[in-house]
């Protein structure tokens, strides 16, 4: 079982099972949804419970994804595309240790120019 919260602890969520390998998201939505990159691990919709949902903001941020937010602190927590099964978690949401380790580097072609990606890890452009 795997916890975790927003800023202000008004949404939490509890994951049920393993968790994937997360990957960084580069692309400029990510990177001005969240600062900097947005790294995540992809969670089966069934393995997640949310509460504080009435904290909880959803942004329609193209056609086919949403990104949920804490109304009242303003963290990004979640990556939504309502026609997969599964839904993305912010890796720093949770509350202890995950034991995973970055996967992947994505959209790396849109990341910002302040920083370099040296990690070794694989870098796809899109």
């Amino acid at each position: 079982m795997y916890v975790g919260s927003c800023l202000c602890g008004a949404v939490t969520f509890q994951i049920s099972g393993e968790l994937k390998p997360p990957d960084a998201c580069h692309c400029t939505k990510c990177r001005k949804t969240s600062g900097h990159y947005f790294a995540s691990t992809e969670v089966a919709r069934d393995a997640i419970t949310i509460e504080g949902s009435d904290h909880l903001r959803w942004y329609q941020s193209s056609e086919k994804v949403r990104r949920g937010f804490c109304g009242t602190c303003g963290a990004s927590l979640f990556f939504d595309p309502p026609h997969k099964d599964w839904i993305a978690v912010a890796m720093g949401a949770f509350d202890s240790p995950t034991k995973t380790q970055l996967e992947l580097h994505i959209f790396v072609a849109d990341k910002g120019d302040y920083y370099d990606i040296t990690d070794g890890l694989p870098q796809n452009a899109q």
